[in-house]
């Protein structure tokens, strides 16, 4: 089923991105598409795939530069120490991992896990932060099944990810039990801006320059028409939180950045 409107989505849509629903309908979706839970699955990795080795540089031009701020506040809430162990869910490119890198030092780990090898090869290339790219362990993997035993990081973390998890329910839960008891969780995603004129400008900004931006610098009009998709099908902050507290996260926080455009959200596993 293929929706037409570029509108925030109404609660009871959002909650049809959750686990439940997809398995009663055995339906998922892909921004605006509605697809087989194996169709999505492939979707993604195809969408990423085609945007991998521009996929930093399109970052960059499309938020202005602002996401890097966006990480650098998220991870800061997490307070990482000098030999702590940490597991970038998600990790793509590598730009939250190599922040943590810098922070746990030599005697720390960082473990970037993607099912995306695409998105994994192109950040490992990168020239920028060679050394500390290095000194990161590269997995490929599962979200939603992974591939660490129970207590084995005393930091996860997710950005800019979940909205494209087929199951994010077992991908929170899969997350909850790699922590050590205590340890410190994070997700970074996109939200809805707060203010109304914010989001008019907003809405123009993604539904007509961003897919103009991706067909002229990479060919990609559909990949970035996505991207806004997805955005508007996403939880709101407060639901979020609900359904990181069900996955049995506690001291669930969430602050809103840029008038809501990204929202960090931080808990712990209970000792």
């Amino acid at each position: 089923m293929q929706m037409n409107t570029p509108d925030w989505s109404a609660a009871q849509k959002r909650v049809e991105q959750l686990d439940d629903y997809i398995a009663a309908k055995q339906r998922a979706q892909f921004g605006f598409e509605e697809l087989t839970e194996q169709e999505k699955a492939a979707r993604v990795r195809r969408h990423f795939n085609s945007v991998a080795y521009k996929y930093d540089m399109m970052n960059t031009v499309l938020s202005l530069g602002i996401h890097y701020l966006w990480k650098k506040i998220a991870i800061t809430r997490l307070a990482l120490q000098p030999g702590e162990s940490v597991l970038d869910v998600c990790g793509g490119t590598g730009d939250l991992s190599i922040m943590a890198k810098k922070q746990v030092g030599p005697a720390g780990r960082v473990v970037l896990y993607d099912i995306n090898w695409e998105m994994i090869n192109a950040g490992r290339i990168k020239p920028t932060n060679a050394r500390t790219r290095d000194a990161i362990f590269y997995v490929q993997g599962d979200a939603e099944h992974i591939t660490f035993p129970d207590g084995t990081f005393d930091v996860v973390m997710v950005g800019f990810a979940v909205r494209n998890i087929t199951h994010m329910k077992r991908a929170f839960r899969e997350m909850h039990r790699v922590l050590k008891p205590g340890g410190r969780f994070l997700c970074l995603e996109f939200s809805k801006p707060v203010w109304p004129w914010f989001r008019a400008l907003y809405d123009w900004y993604s539904f007509h320059l961003m897919p103009l931006l991706g067909d002229l610098m990479m060919g990609e009009r559909k990949a970035y028409t996505c991207l806004p998709e997805t955005i508007r099908l996403f939880l709101m902050p407060d639901e979020l939180a609900e359904v990181l507290r069900a996955a049995g996260f506690a001291r669930i926080e969430y602050e809103r950045m840029t008038n809501g455009i990204a929202v960090a959200h931080t808990g712990i596993r209970r000792l």
